[in-house]
């Protein structure tokens, strides 16, 4: 287990695998249902100081281009976002009517078009692309419950570049100010990040726990 959280971690996935893995793994993330295990937010802010003056510090000493990082990081995940719709909407409704299962079940899709609902499929994606799991399950699950193909493509795009490039320029930015000690700010903030973007989740489930002491 140990060297499983290892592989996966996200300084160890740049300086393995460099530029052409990190869009693999936005890819995969976004559009392959096993991408739930991948870090993209820390892996994307990561990303964006390993193409910083910073990188021969850290992350291997791996340069990462900084341009192609904007423009073929939202490309994979619109590619990536696209495929996972297309399998919820092609095979979603047997993968997901399973009453057994904890993570693909019709109360997922039911929570799914609640949240839709509730924020609208813009604000739900772009809210879906710094969570963690969320951001991997909501492609197939509009799929499943019928968002339009051409709704979906725009905020699909527009959620891609904003969450990519915004944390990948953050990630470059901080490292064009922290060459010289880098090793003492980059596993705080990277830690921070991962606090930030999970902290949704864990509101979401003290919510349903309320919820449900309520009605008990």
């Amino acid at each position: 287990m140990d060297s499983l959280i290892n592989s996966l971690h996200p300084e160890t996935l740049i300086s393995t695998f460099g530029f052409i893995g990190i869009l693999t793994i936005l890819f995969t993330e976004t559009g392959l249902l096993v991408g739930m295990l991948f870090p993209g937010d820390s892996l994307l802010f990561l990303a964006g100081v390993g193409s910083s003056g910073a990188a021969s510090q850290a992350l291997g000493g791996v340069q990462l281009p900084l341009v192609g990082l904007l423009i073929g990081g939202p490309l994979s995940v619109i590619a990536g976002s696209q495929t996972g719709y297309f399998i919820g909407h092609k095979y979603g409704k047997k993968l997901f009517d399973r009453p057994n299962s904890r993570i693909f079940n019709q109360a997922k899709v039911a929570a799914t078009e609640k949240w839709l609902k509730k924020y609208g499929i813009g604000k739900a994606l772009l809210l879906a692309r710094f969570t963690p799991f969320v951001r991997t399950l909501i492609n197939p699950m509009c799929g499943i419950v019928g968002i339009s193909q051409k709704k979906f493509f725009l905020w699909n795009s527009i959620s891609a570049i904003i969450w990519v490039d915004g944390i990948v320029i953050a990630g470059y930015y901080l490292g064009e100010k922290i060459k010289g000690s880098v090793d003492t700010y980059l596993l705080p903030i990277t830690l921070l990040i991962i606090f930030i973007t999970t902290l949704p989740i864990f509101v979401e489930l003290f919510r349903e726990w309320r919820t449900k002491k309520d009605w008990s």
